[in-house]
């Protein structure tokens, strides 16, 4: 029994899921039909689909910047600016005309990502090829991005009017589940079958762990980090299109707004090190999930969105803390010395 239960308590992600499991135990403690699901005109509706569509977009980002961490030990803080800037690109290319887009809607959509593909493939030139530290090198985009939305908007806020640019961050007509929500799976799918296929996965690791090392046996680090930070550019893009398409428009101020926190956090509670190498996407996905459970949690609890931060950063650290290695060797030590002392008596 002891065996088995060491087994299960030292499987990788098994904090991340016990910290999901218990924000989602509150919410039915708060909301008896939390886990209700009806189906209203073939869509599902309820907390639990609310849950994982509002967390799409953190989902998004958490596994580019999953990869990002793992390569380079460091973290993308521009994603959420990115994200604004693709935005920007995609409503301003597609127009606020209510009967025609400017140019075709899937053309829109593609120049977005590539504008957040451009603003990956800059911080992995800057980090990569510069040498310069992750968080200093992202900070140019942090800094900038929002500026370079508002070049874009002309500093206005872009509505695109068609009905079906909606369709991205609402329902497909008929299809039960919210295409946010679509999105988010293909993109855990892709990702986790090019890592596993291909040799990427391994070659992320071993650089992260130790760059010069992977140098040493033929890899090429500047080339795989260039890779993730692009990577988690287009995941900022992808971000950056659901986002606009939920509100239909493109508001550069607030689109992304303090997503590279929740990212990073969404990372971190998934059990993964910032210290770069061994990863888990499955693990950034729940802890992705988990902070926007905990987010639903506070609001049905009457905690207004000024106080929401610091709430969260209550319960985050508790989590983090209880995953930290130090914490583990703490209790560890605890239970010796309750055992020596039950010996002894």
């Amino acid at each position: 029994m002891n065996k088995l239960l060491r087994k299960i308590t030292g499987f990788h992600l098994f904090l991340p899921i016990v910290a999901l499991v218990l924000v989602l135990l509150f919410n039915l403690i708060k909301t008896p039909n939390f886990f209700q699901i009806t189906i209203l005109n073939g869509t599902l509706y309820g907390f639990m689909i609310d849950i994982i569509n509002r967390s799409s977009e953190l989902v998004v980002l958490a596994i580019g910047m999953t990869l990002v961490v793992a390569a380079s030990a460091g973290t993308d803080i521009s994603v959420g600016t990115v994200s604004a800037v693709a935005a920007a690109i995609i409503c301003y290319s597609l127009g606020s005309d209510q009967e025609t887009y400017q140019i075709p809607y899937l053309a829109g959509i593609a120049l977005g990502l590539i504008g957040g593909l451009l603003c990956g493939m800059w911080n992995g030139f800057l980090v990569a090829r510069m040498k310069i530290q992750p968080m200093v090198a992202t900070l140019i985009l942090f800094t900038a991005g929002r500026g370079i939305a508002q070049l874009i908007c002309n500093g206005q806020i872009i509505h695109v009017e068609k009905t079906s640019y909606r369709i991205l961050g609402s329902f497909i007509p008929g299809f039960p589940l919210p295409t946010p929500v679509v999105v988010a799976v293909f993109m855990i799918v892709a990702t986790s079958l090019i890592l596993k296929k291909t040799a990427l996965g391994m070659y992320i690791q071993t650089v992260g762990i130790n760059s010069k090392a992977g140098r040493l046996v033929g890899l090429n680090s500047r080339r795989i980090i260039f890779m993730a930070y692009a990577f988690c550019g287009l995941c900022s893009g992808v971000a950056g299109a659901i986002m606009s398409s939920r509100i239909a428009a493109c508001d550069a101020n607030n689109i992304g707004n303090n997503m590279e926190l929740d990212a990073i956090l969404a990372v971190a509670l998934g059990g993964n090190s910032l210290g770069g190498g061994r990863f888990s996407l499955l693990g950034s996905v729940i802890g992705a999930v988990t902070i926007q459970a905990l987010t639903t949690s506070l609001y049905a609890m009457h905690v207004t969105a000024d106080q929401l931060p610091i709430y969260k950063a209550i319960v985050v650290v508790v989590i983090v803390t209880l995953q930290s290695s130090e914490f583990k060797k703490w209790i560890g030590a605890l239970k010796r010395r309750r055992s020596l002392k039950a010996e002894v008596a």
